[in-house]
């Protein structure tokens, strides 16, 4: 089996945990005034699904080949069930210059394309790695 690129031990991914708690906690508590979510949980059926759904409509109404799936950082409004937590969403790529915006980028978003939203958060979701 060939290595992974990107692969981190449990050491690296807490040390990045841990960079990231100030950020963390100046959301709390300067814009959420509460334990804001640290963590999104997508099963593998669901992730699995979403590549091959996100790779047909690339294919099909696009008409390009997916590179890969960006993940963004977001935050649901605040008046609604999600209460302003920060989230995570997905959007598909590609390698053409399909929606390229002269960013530069060699793996340009797929304007127009589905994302996926709508994981679990933490629980709770201050939680902080690992859980």
């Amino acid at each position: 089996m060939s290595k992974i690129k990107g692969l981190i031990t449990p050491d690296q991914a807490k040390e990045l945990d841990t960079n990231y708690s100030q950020r963390y906690n100046l959301v709390s508590r300067d814009i959420t005034k509460r334990d804001d979510n640290r963590s999104n949980w997508f099963s593998i059926e669901e992730l699995e699904a979403y590549i091959t759904h996100a790779k047909a409509q690339a294919k099909n109404k696009f008409k390009v080949e997916l590179s890969g799936i960006r993940i963004y950082n977001g935050a649901y409004k605040t008046e609604n069930d999600k209460g302003g937590y920060s989230t995570v969403f997905l959007i598909p790529t590609s390698e053409n210059s399909l929606g390229k915006d002269g960013n530069g980028d060699d793996h340009p978003d797929i304007q127009g394309a589905d994302g996926l939203n709508f994981s679990d958060p933490g629980d709770p979701p201050g939680a902080n790695y690992p859980q």
